[in-house]
């Protein structure tokens, strides 16, 4: 069933060039560039896909962002986890409707948004104040308000311990996260799995030694690489630029002695 857009919800404007823009709808608002502004009540009441105009002849595909596109665009501080990485994480964690995820590094909220549009409870441990507000307010802006009674973040540093017992994930965007394996090891339920996301090989290497020592098991690292292609006619080729490294994945799972 298809929704007219409304005051108060974010789009996507997309110009000629295909340059996105993300814009919160009001009433009597306008939307400006160097070409010219459209009035956000052009926009209001018309249906996802419709095409605007603005003032100096600029026209405009209007539509609601998607999560991957929301997180490229949304307010954050801290470095997001780019999309490309947010789905493999998604299914190395086998994250399913009502697990229970322990998130370390919440940062602008990318992840928990991913998890939480998973449908599972998340407890997030954030060391800053103002990282943990953004990510609240990020994911009711884009998930609304209701997925904030699945969503619990917590001031706290998680290489101090972890309270939560048998949680089913524990998903780790932290410096060192060696650091949180004997913790996990005691937050997990048997079977569970620890994902940690990690920029530099250094990193992940330090972490498999660490669960080498430790009762994990199943113990892998992977890195996602992301290239589109250009399609026009004949002209076919893979784009100039692409989203290389981000980051590594390393994943495992907690068996026991």
């Amino acid at each position: 069933m298809s929704r007219p857009l409304a005051a108060g919800e974010r789009v996507l404007m997309l110009d000629s060039k295909k340059r996105r823009y993300l814009v919160t709808l009001e009433e009597g608002g306008e939307f400006h560039t160097h070409s010219g502004f459209v009035p956000h009540d052009d926009i209001i009441g018309g249906p996802e896909g419709v095409r605007v105009t603005s003032t100096r002849g600029s026209r405009y595909l209007v539509v609601r962002p998607t999560l991957a596109e929301f997180v490229l665009k949304m307010p954050r501080g801290a470095q997001v986890i780019y999309p490309k990485d947010l789905g493999p994480i998604l299914m190395l964690a086998d994250v399913f409707p009502g697990a229970r995820i322990l998130e370390s590094g919440v940062g602008s909220g990318a992840l928990s948004m991913a998890l939480l549009r998973a449908g599972a409870l998340v407890t997030g441990y954030e060391l800053r104040s103002d990282f943990a507000n953004r990510a609240r307010r990020n994911v009711e802006t884009f998930l609304g308000p209701e997925a904030l009674e699945r969503y619990d973040v917590q001031e706290r540093d998680c290489y101090e311990g972890i309270d939560e017992r048998d949680v089913d994930r524990v998903i780790l965007d932290l410096p060192e996260p060696w650091q949180v394996v004997p913790h996990a090891a005691e937050a997990l339920a048997p079977g569970g799995i620890l994902v940690a996301y990690t920029p530099s090989i250094t990193q992940a290497s330090q972490l498999r030694e660490a669960l080498e020592k430790s009762d994990f098991d199943m113990a892998a690292t992977v890195e996602v690489l992301h290239r589109g292609w250009h399609i026009e006619g004949q002209a076919v080729r893979p784009d100039h630029r692409m989203v290389g490294h981000t980051g590594f994945l390393t994943h495992a799972r907690l068996v026991g002695a």
